[in-house]
């Protein structure tokens, strides 16, 4: 079974390129599968094998998302295999995806983003960094990964433009408000020349090191609670916001789209449903007979 795996991880790696965190997820999935089967012969594998795993997945109350995610893995594994001639019949045909609750994503509301990126104090090096990166976030849109991965060579000033690394290390030009714009520019002038030790990153942790995903979470966090922000977001809630605030004022989806860094249009369209949701909200509260 390992050896199967390896090579599927391979192909995700050389022809795929996937992204690191697609392949730490999908080793993760099927170890997780290779341990359930034990040492059965990957021709053994059968329908009845993939459903007594997703039985006790489900013993186990592993969330419907979970559950969702190793059976995708497991259906890109056993095509793969399939399409390489290595399984003569592919088992995971006869399994339906469970049907998932639809999650609308959680964002703040203009007022409220306003608060949170001007929250830091910009009297120290510190206080910069932390309102250029809450400036980005919103303001491009991007992902935590793709903030982190910014180099100083990516960010154009001048032109109010970034150069992003996105999943699949895809890249791609975003836009940057005037605000991120002078935030970022105030952070790299006062930056401590002599403890930079990653000369080609943006944001830098106290060391002087390229700063962690971990890290702006924390960063995050603490402004949440300076702010007395009740609701749970994430920096991922930032790029929700930045989606939504767009449609709300009037911008297409295909736009977004190409702004969000998104292959498909339906991964965007969620943004739809969380505008229609704000506009029923005010058309109850207002309309005389709603």
């Amino acid at each position: 079974m390992q050896r199967y795996i390896e090579k599927f991880i391979n192909y995700l790696k050389v022809e795929k390129n996937a992204s690191d965190h697609t392949i730490t997820n999908y080793t993760i999935d099927l170890d997780a599968f290779s341990v359930f089967v034990g040492d059965k012969d990957i021709a053994a594998i059968d329908h009845l094998a993939l459903r007594r795993f997703l039985a006790e997945m489900r013993a186990k109350n592993y969330a419907k998302r979970t559950v969702a995610r190793k059976l995708a893995s497991l259906r890109s594994f056993f095509r793969f295999l399939f399409r390489e001639g290595l399984i003569k019949k592919n088992p995971i045909t006869a399994i339906s995806t469970p049907k998932l609750d639809k999650r609308l994503p959680v964002f703040l509301d203009v007022d409220k983003v306003a608060r949170l990126v001007q929250a830091p104090q910009e009297s120290d090096a510190a206080g910069l960094r932390d309102r250029a990166l809450l400036e980005t976030l919103y303001s491009a849109g991007i992902r935590v990964s793709e903030l982190v991965g910014l180099d100083v060579d990516d960010v154009d000033l001048i032109s109010g433009i970034i150069k992003v690394l996105g999943k699949g290390h895809k890249e791609r030009i975003v836009p940057i408000g005037e605000p991120a714009i002078a935030a970022i520019r105030r952070y790299i002038d006062k930056r401590p020349e002599r403890k930079i030790k990653d000369k080609d990153a943006v944001f830098l942790n106290k060391s002087g090191g390229r700063l962690t995903d971990r890290s702006v979470r924390r960063v995050l966090d603490k402004y949440i609670r300076i702010c007395s922000i009740t609701e749970k977001i994430s920096p991922h809630s930032l790029r929700h916001s930045f989606a939504t605030h767009l449609l709300d004022r009037g911008a297409d989806l295909r736009s977004v789209q190409e702004l969000l860094g998104h292959m498909n249009l339906s991964t965007t369209q969620i943004y739809t449903h969380v505008t229609m949701e704000r506009l029923k909200t005010v058309y109850d509260k207002a309309h005389p007979r709603a």
